[in-house]
């Protein structure tokens, strides 16, 4: 996982701050801003591919459906169940990463007081392994142990799973998300340690008998779900566009160019992208981002933020993804951010590297289905 939420995600960059306090639906970025520290921040952390870092809903008995909530369209989670008796937790369902790990009442870390951890010694199922771990993100790393429980997911029930328990979290970045962990949904490849990934070893296991699951991301607090095993056409319009995956680690397609104003502005002859759940914005390389901030009459301030005219929006030209030889619009209005204490601002940001990375701006507009059994990503029109 990326956690390519950087541009709102608060962090503190000197030693021992606080948290910082934020009113209700505000950006976490403009408290970073009134507090001077949004330019450093920007500043120390870039976009790095590879580097990164209960609510009723009716299950189909077809499929296990996982509601998640979002914060401020940064942040997509969902809660799982860890041990016996169940101690809950927050994850990220990322599919940019393949671990599954959350915080223990081992660590000392500001983010692990800040959020839930999990404890061994109150669960009866649960077993140590006597290994460590540690995963690297751009925004910072987890170092911890390695131990087995059972975790339950949606309706599915999961004995003696791997997983991570964080007994150090660097960087800012932890202390301040909603979240308390992570599960990733990616290829095994991506997995620290070789840990066997949650979702293939619900499918060893036949707890799901199909190897997918699709998402769907709501603008709302409420409405996104991750279905396990299952494509609800209720949440898309028109057919199922299905493309192969070029590389198996992060689900990663070939793109065939990035169209604006009938023009092709970038990604000419054709370039690579990955669908990733656990990314913000939609993120590419700095000066293919900057010919599409240009075009589509993005400006950027003194905290390197492309701003808009608000009142422009609804006339600004839609950033066409071209995949398969399908086009995949994306309108002024999906790829733009409102905000109550400034201008409006373009949700394209800098990558280091050459992957684009279409992230929750790109999958709130297109259904994504992602299937292990045959290697490949299905894009929908969301509803």
């Amino acid at each position: 996982m990326r956690f390519l939420l950087l541009l709102c995600a608060a962090s503190a960059l000197s030693q021992g701050v606080t948290r910082l306090p934020l009113e209700r639906g505000r950006k976490l970025r403009d408290a970073l801003r009134e507090k001077g520290l949004l330019q450093a921040f920007l500043q120390q952390h870039r976009y790095d591919v590879g580097t990164k870092f209960p609510h009723a809903f009716p299950n189909r008995t077809e499929v296990a459906t996982e509601p998640l909530l979002n914060t401020l369209d940064m942040e997509y989670y969902g809660i799982i169940s860890i041990g016996t008796p169940p101690q809950d937790f927050t994850v990220v369902f990322d599919t940019g990463s393949s671990n599954l790990w959350v915080p223990s009442v081992f660590c000392t870390s500001l983010a692990c007081q800040n959020h839930q951890t999990f404890n061994p010694s109150q669960s009866s199922t649960y077993k140590s392994t006597g290994r460590n771990l540690s995963i690297f993100y751009g925004t910072g790393n987890m170092e911890g142990i390695v131990g087995s429980d059972t975790v339950t997911v949606a309706s599915l029930v999961d004995t003696d799973q791997l997983f991570g328990l964080s007994t150090t979290e660097l960087g800012q970045f932890f202390v301040y998300v909603t979240f308390d962990g992570v599960l990733g949904l990616g290829y095994p490849n991506l997995a620290a340690d070789g840990i066997t990934l949650v979702f293939d070893k619900m499918v060893n296991e036949s707890l799901l008998e199909e190897n997918l699951f699709s998402v769907y991301l709501s603008r709302e607090t409420t409405g996104s779900v991750v279905i396990f095993e299952g494509i609800d056409e209720s949440y898309f319009t028109g057919s199922i566009n299905w493309v192969s995956i070029s590389h198996q680690g992060y689900w990663q397609i070939s793109m065939d160019s990035i169209i604006v104003n009938c023009q092709e502005i970038t990604c000419i002859g054709g370039c690579q992208a990955v669908i990733d759940t656990g990314t913000s914005l939609v993120a590419g390389p700095p000066s293919s981002i900057g010919g599409i901030q240009s075009a589509v009459g993005a400006r950027q301030d003194v905290h390197g933020e492309y701003n808009v005219n608000c009142s422009s929006i609804s006339a600004m030209p839609d950033v066409i993804f071209v995949i398969n030889g399908v086009q995949y619009p994306v309108p002024a209005s999906a790829y733009t951010e409102q905000n109550d204490l400034g201008p409006c601002r373009s949700n394209f940001q800098d990558t280091a590297g050459d992957l684009w990375i279409l992230g929750d701006v790109f999958i709130r507009v297109y259904y994504s289905i992602f299937d292990r059994a045959n290697n490949r990503v299905g894009l929908a029109k969301a509803i």
